[in-house]
């Protein structure tokens, strides 16, 4: 079956290029070309593109929001971000956009086929560096999530046990027994998900409390 490519993008020597190498392709078809989200847009609405190979600098897009919304709008279209914008910095952004890939213009157009034929099964083309700071960013966000279900007392005596104090001078300092600055430490090494101390403290340090 026939992908029916679209291309969005400022540039005509771009957009050129693309259509030539996929001029007699077997499996990629281009079927039109814009160079402003406006008309982009009214396209979609009339006909769908299988793969819409787009540069979040075209006319227009201003917002990555932009992108989510032809996303939400248009799922059966697969975007693929194509740009010469830093994949550190919008790698992620598009990848949580909806986007199915992200591909940059210093990559050879043969890179570009196969990312196309790729999310046109159905499956999505970031590099590693995209998806290992989507764990990162996820796996952070669950420690956040953690340190916020800590009570205010718990975070007093983890601000302790970071400053080094030991038990008894905890219990000294808040005026509570020795036994229940222990269970303070128990539910601390539980709730953010640790075994001893000295990870705790690393934990802490991570997640920036110190």
């Amino acid at each position: 079956m026939m992908i029916n490519l679209s291309i969005a993008d400022n540039q005509p020597v771009v957009m050129h290029g693309i259509k030539s190498y996929f001029k007699s392709h077997s499996e990629i078809s281009v079927l039109d070309t814009f160079n402003h989200l406006r008309e982009l847009e009214l396209s979609l609405d009339a006909r769908k593109a299988g793969v819409l190979l787009i540069d979040l600098e075209l006319e227009g897009l201003h917002s990555i929001k932009s992108l989510k919304k032809m996303v939400e709008e248009h799922p059966k279209t697969k975007i693929l971000v194509y740009t010469s914008a830093s994949e550190k910095l919008f790698g992620v952004t598009s990848l949580k956009a909806g986007a199915s890939g992200f591909i940059s213009k210093k990559e050879t157009l043969l890179k570009v086929e196969q990312a196309i034929l790729q999310i046109a099964e159905g499956k999505t083309y970031f590099s590693d560096l995209v998806h290992k700071s989507v764990i990162s960013s996820a796996r952070m966000n669950n420690e956040e999530r953690m340190y916020r279900k800590l009570s205010s007392r718990e975070k007093e005596v983890l601000s302790y046990l970071i400053n080094g104090k030991k038990n008894n001078e905890i219990s000294e300092l808040l005026n509570l027994n020795e036994k229940t600055i222990s269970t303070y430490k128990l539910r601390l090494l539980n709730k953010l998900n640790v075994t001893n101390l000295i990870d705790l403290v690393n934990k802490a340090k991570t997640l920036e409390i110190v």
